[in-house]
């Protein structure tokens, strides 16, 4: 039986120097999570059983994966993506859907995030206007069409009126005569195709802590008179009720845009101190059509695109996966691994949720392999491969020495 057994323990120590050179040779290999091998003794099945029973050898019962944390190295590639935590980016290739922590992605020609095995990345989709839906996970996609222009809809401005400035009769008014207004400022306002106008505001102080505000879109004015009319407190802050904010502008455009260009005119936070006329705040929400320059994905999984224009826009969101077992996965080769009954159904979610971790863009988990410890590994491993040869090299002396009884 001792040749059984010897031969058993061979067949394991080699099994065991195979998951140590799998484990070695993956050193290097991003997202890679190192295995172990566990043993078994054997008994031979014996009806009653019984105290002198020896066993038969070994066997490997499980080469369990570990699925510690690997190191975090930051890379030049955007698309690089690291889980600082739990959780498995899910790929999809033709409808299979596997599972890896190996985050080395890249576009392919139609603009989807794929790894080196073409598998696309997977994840909640996002609408034209940018909200994220958070159903179920598709093939994540970066589009490169120009973003939509919007038309402007709130324009606010905030300014300091000098109070020291006497009254000018509002009739008099004259966008062309600067000696018929005090004060003026710009701000670009946009159409419906984008289209940039200027919007130019002119303040004229009609009575003490009152002035009008004239209006006038690419040099022609806008109304017959005044748009509207800002009064002050005598502590020189805005009486926002005797104002009526916002003032409602409609601007006549020619470009082929809906006309009138309609929007609303703020003024809420202004004042009017003793100091000279200043500018504080100039915004408003329309923009121009833009292309885009670049996209950065957050620690949630948030694709977000950036553009010519200076808008942002959410394109999309990676998702995570965890299982209740991960040991249980059936790993399938190129980082890859597979749903199983062992493993338990995935819990989906989006990263930083749950027990998911975070993700980090730009960078690469490497392989959680310890060189140091898989060398010590492999020495056992050969010490006891030794070991068991000599059990069968004695063995073979013992029964040798019985034939050449005479």
């Amino acid at each position: 039986m001792s040749f059984q057994q010897g031969l058993s323990g061979l067949n394991a120590a080699a099994k065991n120097l195979d998951v140590i050179g799998n484990n070695v040779a993956n050193a290097n290999t991003a997202g890679f999570k190192g295995s172990l091998a566990q043993f078994g003794d054997v008994f031979a099945s014996r009806v009653g059983g019984g105290g002198t029973q020896i066993g038969i050898g070994t066997a490997i019962t499980t080469v369990l994966p570990l699925f510690g944390q690997g190191n975090i190295t930051v890379s030049a590639n955007p698309l690089d993506l690291a889980i600082n935590g739990q959780g498995f980016f899910r790929v999809s290739a033709g409808g299979t859907v596997t599972y890896t922590r190996n985050g080395q992605f890249s576009l392919d020609k139609d603009g989807y995030i794929v790894n080196a095995a073409g598998a696309r990345l997977t994840g909640y989709p996002a609408t034209a206007a940018g909200t994220i839906v958070a159903s179920t996970p598709t093939e994540l996609r970066i589009s490169s069409a120009d973003l939509a222009p919007a038309a402007t809809q709130n324009a606010k401005i905030v300014l300091n009126l000098d109070s020291r400035n006497g009254t000018l009769p509002a009739a008099g008014f004259n966008l062309a005569d600067p000696t018929t207004y005090h004060s003026a400022t710009s701000l670009a306002v946009y159409d419906s195709l984008g289209n940039p106008h200027t919007l130019t505001a002119y303040f004229v102080k009609t009575a003490p802590n009152v002035w009008r505000v004239f209006a006038a879109a690419n040099g022609v004015q806008v109304g017959a008179g005044a748009v509207g009319t800002l009064a002050f407190q005598p502590d020189g802050t805005i009486d926002t009720a005797a104002s009526s904010l916002p003032f409602a502008l409609a601007v006549p455009v020619g470009t082929g845009a809906a006309s009138p260009l309609a929007f609303a005119l703020d003024f809420t936070g202004s004042t009017q101190f003793g100091s000279n006329f200043g500018v504080n705040e100039l915004v408003q929400d329309g923009y121009p059509s833009g292309k885009l320059t670049g996209y950065a994905i957050s620690s949630d999984g948030t694709i977000v695109g950036r553009y010519s224009n200076g808008q942002t826009r959410a394109q999309g969101q990676v998702v995570l996966a965890n299982f209740t077992n991960p040991q249980g996965l059936q790993p399938l080769g190129n980082n890859q691994w597979g749903e199983t009954a062992a493993s338990g159904q995935p819990l989906v979610g989006a990263p930083n949720t749950g027990n998911l971790g975070v993700i980090q863009s730009g960078a690469l988990e490497e392989s959680n392999v310890d060189i140091t410890e898989e060398l010590v590994r492999m020495i056992t491993a050969q010490r006891i491969y030794q070991a068991n040869a000599q059990t069968i090299k004695t063995q073979d002396a013992v029964l040798q020495t019985m034939v050449n009884l005479r």
